[in-house]
Parts: C-alpha cells; structure tokens; sequence
C-alpha cells in the first residue's frame, strides 16, 4: 500500500470506524528527547523521516490483520504545540506531515500545563471506547503519563508498542507488557547514524552528557511557585 493511499476514517467524535492500530506521536517531548542525544538543535540529517515511521506503522498494521483476520487501519496522528510567534515556522513540517498521510494535533503553548499528553490519552481513550483500537502506538519517553493508561490497555489484551530513545524510556524498556521499538531500529528513520552516547560503553577518553534543558529554566520553575 503506498502511503499516499492511507486513510484516516476517524474524526474526534465521529462515528467511529473500522478497526484501529493508532500511532500517537509527543512531538515535543521527542524533539526534547532528540536534542539531548544531538547536545543541541537537530539539523535536516537528524530530522525522523515520517515517510519511513509510515511504513512502519502500515507493515505492523499488516501483521496485527493477518495474525487476528480482521482489517486493521492504520491511524498515524502527531500532538504537538505551537508558540505564540511559531505558527510560520512550524507550518511547512506540518503541511509535510498531513502530506504523509498524518493527521495533526496542534495546541498553542501558553504556559506548562498547555503540553499534548492529556490530549493523547484522551484520544487513546476516545478510540477505547469506541471500541475500534486493536493495538496502539505511543512515541514519546513520558512513562509518567503513559505507562498506567498503556499498562491497562495492554491488560485487555491490546498490543501496546513505545517507540523513542532507550536513553529515555527504561520504563518502557522495562516493562513486561509493552514492546519497546528504538526509533532508530525503524529503516530509513534516520539519514544519519545518531552519535549516542551509552553509560555502559563509554569512551575510553569519556565523553559529554548534554543537560536536557538550559539551566535558565530554573528560574522559570521559581516564579511560577
């Protein structure tokens, strides 16, 4: 199936449609994720090519029908948030994006509890209830959020997968119930190999960890106690 040919049936509220494998994406938690493995801002070569997490998400969908007989329809969605003064620069991934054959979730980002992880459980649960979710996808390193929700599904026997970094999700690497998939382990995510840096493997001349956000951010945390 070429990508172009994915559809998205589900509209929040809608009706709901046939048989789902829904891949919710935390693109700021990610890209926050991404940044600290880089020591700094990603450029294009460090970029995830959705084009490739696509396939991937149809291949597993693929499988999820033949092993249960019944069609299982790809839903690829992103969350992510935008800055008061950022809609020009964002637009042209997410018009890239919903190109792909992803739909988008975008949130204006006000202040720290405007973040997207409500809005992907919600709509996790949305698809739950509906009674269409055959198996889900979470992408972000948010175990504090994610892990009870995707636990408790996965008890009800619907195949639970996180992707992301295995730098950041030990819970999810450790858990029993849910299937851990590096991003990097997908074809073609990446164009270049990511220059991670593993504890258990250092170099023999050491190396740099970078902070996951600027020490300023402290002050930040300050005013609003």
């Amino acid at each position: 199936m070429d990508l172009h040919e994915m559809t998205h049936p589900y509209t929040p509220g809608a009706t709901p449609g046939p048989a789902s494998y829904l891949l919710v994406w935390d693109a700021p938690n990610l890209d926050m994720g991404l940044g600290a493995i880089l020591g700094g801002r990603p450029t294009a070569a460090y970029r995830p090519r959705f084009d490739a997490i696509g396939r991937w998400l149809l291949g597993q969908a693929s499988e999820l029908s033949e092993t249960t007989g019944e069609r299982v329809e790809p839903e690829a969605t992103v969350f992510t948030n935008v800055s008061p003064a950022g809609a020009d620069a964002v637009r042209p991934w997410v018009e890239a994006l919903r190109n792909v054959g992803f739909a988008v979730f975008a949130k204006p980002k006000s202040d720290e509890d405007s973040d997207v992880d409500q809005d992907m459980l919600a709509h996790i649960e949305r698809r739950s209830t509906e009674g269409v979710l055959r198996g889900v996808v979470v992408a972000s390193a948010d175990g504090q959020n994610f892990l009870e929700p995707i636990e408790e599904l996965a008890a009800q026997g619907i195949p639970v997968t996180v992707l992301g970094f295995h730098e950041h999700a030990s819970w999810a690497v450790n858990s029993e119930c849910v299937t851990f998939v590096d991003l990097e382990d997908i074809p073609g995510v990446f164009r270049e190999p990511l220059p991670r840096i593993n504890l258990d493997q250092l170099p023999e001349g050491g190396a740099w960890l970078q902070p996951f956000r600027p020490l300023a951010a402290l002050l930040n945390n300050t005013r609003g106690e």
